[in-house]
């Protein structure tokens, strides 16, 4: 058994605008790297967090070390010696799924170190009660992309009922992501609980669509099914200079643009490369002239998730 695993866990975009905790999709960058480590000492610690700024240390309090406590229970290893070292990628509250992403590669490492035998897929429990951690909700739109890859739906969050959708060959994808703060927790507070039964039939045959353009490679019916009528119309004002952005993405020939998972990120999905490319810097300068500084990411879908070095 060796002392030492490190694991990779890639970025997701959670709700894929129309899926509101039932759609995700897997990104290739950025990602958090977790490194575990067989211990002497008794119990799960933390050694250090490297780049999150005030994270816990608390085995408790952290999403990554809750996901690895849970593993260990199921394993009947609770009192194993474990030592994780976080690496922290990208910044959390920003919609890209931070919380799982060290959820997962915590649960990945400690998994592989033990060489417990679990597949990705018996991991997915343990990484979204970690994620419950930071999030207050257990759902796995973020989660499972970040472990099983690809483009997925969750038909039961519980229970886990969780499929991989296909991906088509060129779909694409660029999320701008602005230099400011939204955490889940708030974004999901300012959320009407009751919905009109016009914009229900509306999501839902919008959803229905997205599904089987997927199925079928139609990039535009997947462009008319990407319009979200639930929620970003309540989480916009949120986000700086949010309809421009997606303006500047529309006018660049995006299939479809929204906010990944709870924001502030957006994403816009193209057929290609050369049109995501063109649009993320359009995104960018619309953020400029909102007064906010931000990153661009573009990645094609990522159908491997979570991998261990």
């Amino acid at each position: 058994m060796q002392k030492e695993i490190k694991a990779f866990a890639p970025a997701s975009i959670g709700n894929i605008g129309i899926g509101f905790d039932i759609m995700g999709l897997c990104i290739e960058h950025p990602g958090d790297e977790v490194i575990a480590r067989l211990s002497n000492k008794p119990g799960l610690h933390i050694k250090a967090i490297h780049g999150g700024d005030a994270l816990p240390l608390d085995p408790s309090k952290n999403t990554a070390s809750v996901a690895v406590a849970h593993l260990l229970e199921h394993l009947g290893q609770s009192n194993r010696g474990i030592e994780l070292e976080i690496f922290k990628k990208m910044p959390s509250g920003s919609g890209l799924g931070s919380s799982a992403a060290s959820a997962v590669a915590a649960a990945v490492a400690v998994n592989a170190l033990l060489e417990s035998g679990l597949r990705k897929r018996d991991l997915l429990r343990f990484a979204c009660l970690g994620e419950q951690v930071a999030s207050g909700g257990f759902h796995a739109d973020n989660v499972a992309p970040s472990l099983l890859g690809g483009i997925v739906l969750i038909r039961d969050n519980d229970s886990l009922d969780v499929h991989t959708l296909p991906a088509p060959e060129e779909l694409f994808v660029a999320v701008v992501h602005p230099h400011v703060e939204l955490l889940t927790k708030h974004a999901r507070e300012i959320l009407k609980p009751d919905l009109p039964l016009k914009t229900h039939i509306r999501q839902s045959a919008n959803v229905a669509s997205f599904v089987a353009a997927l199925f079928n490679s139609d990039y535009d019916l997947l462009g008319r099914s990407l319009t979200d009528h639930v929620i970003e119309p309540q989480r916009a004002s949120l986000i700086p200079g949010f309809y421009a952005v997606k303006a500047a993405a529309m006018e660049a020939n995006a299939l479809g643009c929204s906010i990944s998972g709870a924001g502030p990120s957006i994403f816009a999905l193209f057929k290609g490369v050369t049109d995501a490319e063109k649009a993320g810097l359009a995104m960018q300068k619309a953020f400029e002239k909102a007064g906010v500084s931000s990153t661009i990411y573009l990645s094609p879908v990522n159908r491997h998730g979570a991998v261990v070095f």
